[in-house]
């Protein structure tokens, strides 16, 4: 009998097979596929001193932008989202390490309270939006109810749908406000999630990281996928357009977004020598960026 063609689910489980998270050894199929899994374009990662160099000048370019929105009282919310262990702790950092932090907030929200689960949806995170000035960074947002929530079982498809359905109403009113909305999607293959999931299994500074919900998701990879698609392509609009930074390389990704920051505001003094041009194949907008992608 000719072979069966092999479903997702079935290559998905090749690729968890012999992957124990707690035995120190990598299994090596993960780790030769890591970098390249998703369909990442480059074979190596960017060069340490490569990327130390350009980031301090687009981060020189950061500072100016910051003076700039708080002489011109701009309200600025860049959202990260991804998957777990997709980058976005490090890319934040990227762009807050050298700001102003009396004008510059981090906001990662645990789950919500007895009182908050009471409250509208959007109440909690509209409770840390920015004042004139001031540029908030979301670690993940309101769009836990997009992909998080419903692959995990946290709250009903209902609320699912709902949210597909107001969000870009919510982001239209933002809009008319005059807040500046970024909304960033990293993406990462499944090897590579894989392989940073171990690597915090095993690094004592890192394991922090490594909560219940990573290790459910394990096993929910097409679910998410599949979220992910749909949530994308319900919310993405032209007030607030996704875009999308393909996050195998974390230096790559991290130098891409911040120039994709830099370009879309008309800051004083911009140095557009220094900023560069973004690599089409690290960012892109919108799902389809990621259409015809093993991603």
């Amino acid at each position: 009998m000719p072979n069966k063609k092999k479903s997702k689910k079935d290559s998905d489980a090749g690729i968890l097979d012999r992957f124990e998270l707690d035995d120190p050894d990598l299994p090596k199929h993960i780790a030769k596929a890591a970098f390249t899994s998703g369909g990442y374009p480059y074979e190596d990662k960017m060069p340490r001193e490569e990327y130390y160099e350009h980031l301090r000048l687009l981060q020189i370019e950061l500072v100016k932008l910051q003076r700039w929105a708080r002489e011109e009282k701009r309200r600025i919310i860049l959202v990260f989202e991804g998957r777990d262990a997709a980058g976005k702790g490090g890319a934040i950092k990227a762009f807050a390490e050298n700001m102003n932090p009396r004008h510059a907030r981090i906001v990662a929200l645990s789950k919500p309270s007895e009182t908050e689960r009471g409250q509208w949806y959007f109440q909690r995170y509209i409770n840390h939006f920015p004042t004139d000035g001031e540029i908030v960074m979301f670690d993940r947002s309101w769009y836990n109810r997009g992909v998080v929530e419903p692959v995990m079982g946290f709250c009903k498809p209902q609320d699912a749908q709902d949210f597909l359905e107001e969000v870009p109403r919510f982001e239209g009113m933002l809009h008319r406000e005059g807040i500046t909305l970024v909304k960033f999607w990293l993406n990462i293959g499944q090897e590579m999630q894989l392989k940073r999931f171990h690597d915090r299994r095993h690094d004592p500074l890192k394991i922090w990281k490594l909560s219940p919900i990573d290790l459910a998701a394990l096993s929910k990879w097409d679910d998410y996928t599949d979220a992910r698609n749909r949530m994308l392509e319900r919310t993405h609009s032209g007030h607030a357009p996704w875009t999308v930074v393909r996050n195998n390389d974390k230096k790559r990704g991290r130098l891409n977004a911040i120039r994709h920051v830099l370009t879309m505001l008309d800051y004083d003094d911009k140095d557009k020598g220094v900023i560069g041009t973004i690599d089409e194949e690290i960012l892109g907008h919108g799902p389809d960026f990621l259409t015809n992608r093993s991603e």
